[in-house]
């Protein structure tokens, strides 16, 4: 079986929305937040200055090549 590679999420990460109503948006990862209930919440600010709120497991991190941890996806 494969193991899927997760990655924490953390603020000034790039992301790219895969699921949910804001699927195909992307940004910068900022307030994040964990519900009472568990789930990762995240607001994204997207490039033209505009805002929204979604799930964590609702993203894809893109992480600079440089950036020690190496992997793609959370």
């Amino acid at each position: 079986m494969h193991q899927k590679e997760t990655l924490e999420l953390k603020n000034g990460d790039f992301c790219l929305v895969i699921a949910g109503t804001h699927k195909g948006k992307s940004g910068i990862v900022q307030d994040l937040n964990t519900s009472k209930t568990g789930h990762i919440t995240i607001t994204v600010l997207q490039e033209n200055g505009v805002r929204f709120k979604t799930l964590g497991r609702n993203v894809q991190i893109h992480i600079n090549p440089t950036d020690e941890r190496g992997g793609t996806q959370m």
